[in-house]
């Protein structure tokens, strides 16, 4: 009943009760993953843990479903003729790079750092670093077809009932749950665009490695001026903090050659506020 509950969403799409199948998987057990796969023509590989605070078991919680997760996927794909699969990775995997200098922009070739991310304990950097690295070393060495997908800050309307932490970005400024709060450069994506580029890498035969998923940079004040423009009732913050940090920049422009399109930033956060206001996660302005 959990699980059915979990997923009932997924059903309200348009023809789903036709076009949809869903398969109860587990990473870590290759039976499940490869039920899952068999048949497929193109794999999609999204699921990573995401954790909601302090990690008590890097291994256990992140490191082991993230990293053999991936490669259980692929191992499944590449037995069952899968002819691509697109890989969902993260910034996580690119921008944790101390070696890369900070007035240089942060294309497809830097990678973070595995041994910077584990002595700072960047648990969920280094998960999503070691799953696209060793994926890709897989696919060299099996001739599967590879390609990823690495999005930042991912915003917009929901379709699962619960909160992610994305999502939890723009929330807490609705909310008001702090009055100062430091004014950040986040670097944005919309999902709609984000599963645009997720298809348009799959379709493409030209397609290959690795894509930045970027459309914009901005400020957390920039984000809240753009919210209270529509929404103008909501208990945003008062003040913003200067970063002592020069904003990263990230490029996109690998994506954008092979045709992808981004909306305007204000539409993704104008959109997220109505959805979340209809969905009653903050209240109506």
């Amino acid at each position: 009943m959990k699980y059915a509950e979990k997923n009932a969403h997924l059903k309200k799409f348009e023809n789903a009760s036709t076009n949809l199948v869903l398969f109860k998987a587990d990473l870590l057990d290759n039976n499940t993953i490869s039920s899952a796969i068999s048949g497929c023509h193109g794999v999609f590989h999204v699921a990573s843990p995401v954790p909601p605070g302090k990690v008590q078991d890097p291994e256990k919680d992140l490191l082991d479903p993230a990293v053999k997760g991936t490669l259980n996927v692929l191992k499944a794909s590449k037995e069952a003729g899968v002819q691509r699969v697109v890989f969902v990775s993260s910034i996580a995997a690119v921008s944790m790079n101390p070696n890369w200098s900070r007035d240089k922009v942060i294309d497809e070739n830097c990678w973070s750092d595995k041994e910077f991310c584990r002595t700072t304990e960047n648990w969920y950097c280094l998960s999503k670093t070691m799953a696209e690295s060793e994926a890709f070393e897989y696919g060299q060495k099996s001739g599967l077809d590879l390609v990823s997908v690495c999005p930042t800050l991912v915003l917009g309307p929901m379709i699962q009932p619960t909160i992610n932490a994305s999502s939890l970005v723009l929330i807490k400024l609705l909310k008001g749950n702090q009055q100062c709060v430091p004014n950040k450069t986040w670097s944005i994506i919309d999902v709609r665009d984000l599963a645009e580029a997720l298809l348009l890498v799959y379709e493409t035969p030209e397609a290959s490695g690795r894509y930045i998923g970027v459309a914009y940079g901005a400020t957390v004040k920039e984000m809240v001026e753009i919210m209270r423009c529509q929404y103008p009732n909501h208990n945003y913050p008062k003040q913003f903090t200067d970063e002592e940090e020069d904003a990263v920049q990230f490029r996109s422009e690998k994506l954008q050659r092979l045709g992808w399109k981004f909306r305007p930033l204000e539409e993704t956060l104008v959109d997220s506020v109505k959805h979340f206001e209809e969905a009653g996660l903050v209240s109506r302005s």
